[in-house]
């Protein structure tokens, strides 16, 4: 690396295995550290959970001691102009509440970080252990994956990113495979193949596809064309390297074969308020978290979590309609995709979600803040 000196440092907490890298750039200083790459151990106003692997042996509360002393003395000793570069920023559940921002310096994090202020060990394994989100299931997973050896993500794509015919897509599927739509909301709303998953790439696409999908069963991709490698890299990743190919030339497949298209019924915010006021009122289900239910919600509404619905869809009555809803419209397209491939014929999809319904109805909203 020519001036540029790396220093690695042992730094387990978020996993036994975890490492920094420490960077020196000789041209510089050669004391003084330029920066320090802290994978899921720091990050930007927060650190890396220590929860993952709890099925594997290891209890929370021993890998927030590893964390502590990691913290302690490995990287808080490092001067506060040394640049900070975590592995994941704000959007990842390796955190509780991770910075937007994609870099700081050990100063900053030294006086803003809640995880790094002055605490016993004891202290901080409290803090940090307590509320956690809860994890993808696809995260132990990984973590077990991160110790064998496996194919790179290019091999992995050489094999998997092959086009299909339709023909072919539907044997697949008749097999047991997955089809996963990463097509806008309101795109797979407007037609779809049916029997199609619907998980935008759009939004958080790797963290919904990981905790809903089956990673032992093969996954055929519908995209726009030139998105497909986008949509088998993301997943690739976080360790589903079991994508098949890909729907050749995407909806336009489908033009001969209208039997298999399928359409999402929508529902505005104004039309929704009728509806519930009169005799035959929908189902109202909502597939936020409970922690945002709880905090404000419609009326009568029914919570039923994403990450929850495919165990708990008999729950559901299959002769009422079903108007479901999550904060945007993102969870919501994906949680009707799920109930219409378990033969849900009825249900409808809040247009803008719960944020929809704020503007709209703001007297028919219950809970802590409603």
């Amino acid at each position: 690396f020519g001036q540029v000196r790396l220093k690695i440092l042992e730094t387990p907490g978020h996993t036994p295995e975890g490492i920094s890298i420490v960077v020196y750039d000789q041209a510089k200083s050669t004391e003084i550290p330029y920066a320090v790459l802290t994978g899921d151990t720091l990050f930007i106003g927060d650190v890396g959970r220590p929860d993952l692997l709890a099925s594997f042996g290891v209890s929370a509360e021993d890998l927030a001691a590893m964390l502590y002393e990691s913290l302690h003395e490995k990287l808080l000793p490092l001067p506060d102009e040394t640049l900070v570069y975590p592995a994941h920023g704000a959007g990842s559940m390796c955190g509780k509440s991770l910075s937007t921002d994609l870099f700081s310096t050990m100063g900053t994090q030294r006086g803003y970080n809640y995880a790094l202020k002055p605490m016993s060990k004891e202290d901080f394994i409290r803090l940090v252990t307590a509320g956690q989100p809860e994890a993808p299931k696809y995260f132990s997973h990984d973590a077990v994956l991160n110790r064998k050896e496996r194919a790179t993500l290019e091999e992995t794509l050489a094999t998997g990113l092959k086009p299909l015919s339709l023909d072919a897509v539907l044997t697949m599927k008749q097999a047991g495979a997955q089809l996963l739509d990463v097509r806008e909301t309101a795109d797979f709303a407007g037609a779809h193949l049916a029997g199609s998953v619907n998980i935008g790439l759009g939004g958080p696409y790797a963290t919904w596809a990981g905790t809903l999908l089956d990673r032992t069963r093969p996954i055929v991709l519908i995209a726009e064309p030139g998105r497909e490698q986008e949509a088998a890299m993301r997943l690739g990743r976080i360790g589903f390297d079991n994508v098949a190919g890909y729907l050749e030339g995407g909806m336009e497949a489908l033009e001969q074969r209208p039997d298999l298209i399928r359409r999402t019924d929508r529902i505005a915010a104004p039309t929704l308020a009728e509806k519930l006021a009169s005799a035959q009122s929908p189902l109202v289900l909502d597939v936020r978290t409970e922690n945002e239910w709880q905090q404000k919600r419609i009326g009568e509404s029914l919570n039923i979590p994403l990450n929850r619905l495919a165990e708990r869809s008999g729950e559901l009555p299959r002769d009422r309609p079903i108007v479901v809803h999550c904060g945007t419209g993102y969870r919501s397209s994906i949680a009707t995709s799920l109930l219409e491939d378990q033969g849900f014929d009825n249900t409808i999809d809040l247009v803008g979600g719960f944020n929809a319904w704020e503007k709209c109805c703001p007297s028919n909203i219950a809970g802590g803040t409603g």
